[in-house]
């Protein structure tokens, strides 16, 4: 049910009023964490992790000519450049660090949320809708 709270909280946070730019601020931390959380059980639950990795491929495309001393153009030409590319590879971890991370998370999180709740209350009073 805190999960959903929190959850929603984080969808109105795109919203501008200021009691929830207020709540979004101070829950910044705490939207962190609920994002790692998911990804390591993700990483769990498959077995291995996903590394995003960005390299960079050859194309060929247009370059502009220079204009030549004698001030004539030179018409452009095909000369080779690089894009990034963003890859998605998997990555093999250690499940039992991973699990204790996990654990750890969650530890943090539960700190996180009832510090939230707090702030969450301040920020309701400070700026009543």
């Amino acid at each position: 049910m805190k999960r959903l709270t929190f959850l929603t909280l984080a969808t109105l946070a795109a919203c501008g009023t200021p009691q929830e730019q207020c709540i979004s601020r101070n829950t910044r931390d705490l939207r962190t964490v609920d994002r790692l959380i998911a990804e390591s059980e993700g990483n769990l639950k498959r077995g291995y992790a996903i590394e995003t990795v960005t390299v960079y491929e050859d194309y060929w495309t247009h370059c502009p000519g220079r204009p030549r001393a004698d001030g004539q153009p030179v018409p452009p030409r095909l000369c080779l450049d690089e894009r990034p590319v963003t890859e998605r590879r998997p990555k093999a971890i250690d499940l039992y660090a991973e699990a204790r991370k996990l654990d750890s998370l969650k530890a943090k999180r539960k700190l996180l949320s009832r510090e939230a709740e707090a702030v969450i209350a301040q920020c309701k009073a400070t700026y009543p809708e």
